[in-house]
């Protein structure tokens, strides 16, 4: 089961970000925005604020709002009746179309993204189309309320200062905390001349407001940006280059970022589960810090998912660096590096805080051997050979060897763990995804290290042979795989849904036809709710079912969610991003290098 399971959201969030900023809680009634994220190297956790303490249940009041007032009278949008009719440009930006009586309103919400628009920094922009006979006066702003700040690593801590809206020159809203130095401070300001509005109380209440006149047939447009920094003066700053570079050519140069990210494979309804949470991936399970501006990898950004920011290397490698690597081959290099210079002092040694520091100790074989598979799928993706000369990625792979030596068996060429991929204790040392996975570890050792210690790695056949040997077990006149062993004599065969049988043929383990591993997956259960466990279904003989079954699941708004129901609607859990990772690569690897179709 999942540690630190939080239920699902009560509600359906539009998401949305770039590697600096989460928007995690975008209403879909009102727009209103309830809560935006940073990371925080120094502080180990999310930087979150937000409008109320209670900014996941929906319920509290936003951190920042639009609202209209047309000829006078104020709007807000979503009122009487007429919903936010809402799509996801390019499976990631949010837009919605809103009537307001002869008024059409447009509005989009994005984090800029892209080689020029790398900015710690996010634009809400309003669109309003006057379809009536008449010029109406409409005055557009961004009102909000400062009522709450809090750091989170798994669960949420308030912050002890008091909250501070302060107005800085050129019509710029600063939202801070009272404490210096403080770790993170925001701006925000229109495209234009504003009118502000402050009310100093313990939950401070704001307003920046731009006044329009849109002629009969005409349209006016208004967008305000919301910028981050480590202090007031870095985010002011940031907020000045955005106002001159312009919420039109950020939300050019996203878009076209965007797109080159997308992938394909040849069906709408694969292409929408696999984009959807690529994307999420991408953005959710890497994260720039504000006071360093270094890349982390986390578990998720979403402030609805218990395992938080932090993450384990198997995670971190195996499910969110494929999907990435599938987008951005240049970041998913940048990503390992940093995944080494991290991690790779003791790989495999337990989970990590964002920035590397032990969070729970617990070695796994797969965390160990996660650096060498990550390696090679990244060579072998790329024909980018040289990364094996980068001295730290180098030394990984020698402390990645050693620590699997000191694992081995004195007999026999299996290789001990203390806890599975779930992170419960393994229920014998020998466990058969971690032997699996050791052996194309050590298939990778052998081709990558100097030819010296090259020729004392462990031949990874005799490794498969002895996994073979041992695992298989006579239950009922059959034979099957048992999950873990002890070498004498005690097996256990309940599945790890992290570390299933069903991996065993992407290991070169066995074919996926093969007659033992078949019989073993088919005593796996039908409808499992463990998500991991269905995307490992989906290089076992039921693949297309599971694909169907993805194509109808509602899963978290459409992203991954670690406990999911039969039908496949979010339980515990949602918004996890390495899991989006995960099945946004299976979906893809499924249809183009297995030939599946659902």
């Amino acid at each position: 089961m999942a540690v630190n399971a939080l239920p699902k959201s009560a509600v359906p969030w539009q998401v949305t970000g770039n590697h600096w900023l989460a928007l995690p809680c975008i209403h879909p009634v009102d727009g209103s925005l309830h809560a935006l994220g940073v990371l925080h190297r120094g502080a180990r956790a999310a930087v979150e604020f937000a409008g109320s303490a209670d900014f996941l249940d929906g319920i509290g009041a936003p951190l920042f709002r639009p609202v209209l007032h047309v000829d006078g009278v104020p709007r807000r949008l979503g009122d009487g009746g007429q919903g936010l009719a809402w799509e996801r440009a390019l499976s990631w930006l949010p837009t919605f179309t809103c009537p307001l009586d002869s008024l059409v309103v447009r509005g989009t919400v994005f984090a800029p993204h892209g080689r020029d628009a790398d900015i710690a920094g996010a634009v809400y922009a309003l669109a309003v189309e006057n379809r009536g006979s008449e010029p109406r006066r409409v005055a557009i702003a961004l009102e909000g309320v400062l009522g709450h700040r809090q750091l989170r690593v798994r669960t949420p801590r308030p912050t002890d200062d008091a909250h501070r809206v302060v107005p800085a020159p050129g019509d710029v809203l600063v939202l801070e905390g009272s404490a210096q130095p403080g770790l993170a401070a925001l701006a925000v300001a229109a495209d234009g001349d504003a009118r502000i509005e402050l009310t100093p109380t313990d939950a401070p209440r704001f307003s920046i407001e731009r006044e329009l006149v849109v002629a009969a047939g005409g349209r006016g447009t208004a967008a305000f940006y919301i910028a981050a920094g480590p202090e007031r003066d870095g985010a002011e700053a940031t907020v000045a280059v955005m106002r001159r570079r312009g919420w039109n050519e950020l939300l050019s140069i996203t878009r076209t970022a965007l797109q080159e990210m997308e992938q394909t494979v040849g069906h709408d309804g694969i292409d929408r589960i696999v984009n959807r949470n690529l994307m999420f991936a991408y953005f959710y399970g890497a994260g720039r810090a504000l006071d360093d501006a270094h890349y982390y990898l986390v578990r998720s950004r979403a402030p609805w998912n218990g395992r938080g920011v932090t993450v384990r290397d198997w995670e971190a490698l195996s499910w969110t660096l494929p999907a990435i690597q599938l987008a951005d081959a240049p970041l998913a290099r940048e990503l390992l590096l940093r995944a080494c210079e991290l991690h790779g002092y003791a790989p495999g040694n337990g989970v990590h805080y964002l920035d590397g520091t032990l969070f729970e100790p617990g070695f796994s074989l797969e965390g160990v051997a996660s650096f060498a598979l990550a390696t090679d799928r990244y060579i072998r993706e790329t024909g980018d050979d040289q990364i094996v000369e980068e001295p730290v990625l180098a030394d990984t792979l020698y402390a990645s060897w050693d620590d699997l030596t000191a694992r081995r068996d004195q007999h026999v060429p299996l290789y001990s763990t203390e806890v599975t991929l779930s992170g419960a204790p393994a229920p014998y040392p020998f466990t058969l995804h971690g032997n699996a996975v050791v052996a194309q570890a050590l298939d990778v050792l052998r081709r990558t290290l100097d030819e010296e210690s090259a020729r004392s790695v462990e031949d990874p056949e005799a490794v498969r042979a002895a996994l073979r040997r041992h695992f298989a077990i006579e239950r009922e006149g059959k034979v099957t795989f048992a999950s873990a062993i002890d070498l004498a004599g005690r097996v256990h065969t309940e599945d790890d849904p992290n570390a299933s049988a069903y991996w065993l043929p992407l290991y070169d383990a066995v074919e996926r036809f093969d007659s033992i591993y078949r019989r073993t997956v088919r005593g796996l259960g039908v409808v499992p709710h463990e998500l991991a466990l269905q995307c490992a279904r989906l290089l076992g003989p039921d693949a297309g079912a599971v694909l169907q079954w993805l194509r109808r699941a509602p899963l978290d708004n459409g992203v991954a969610a670690e406990i999911v129901d039969a039908e496949g609607r979010a339980v515990a859990n949602g918004g996890d991003a390495a899991l989006a990772g995960l099945l946004a690569w299976c979906s893809w690897y499924a249809v183009h290098a297995l030939g599946v179709r659902p």
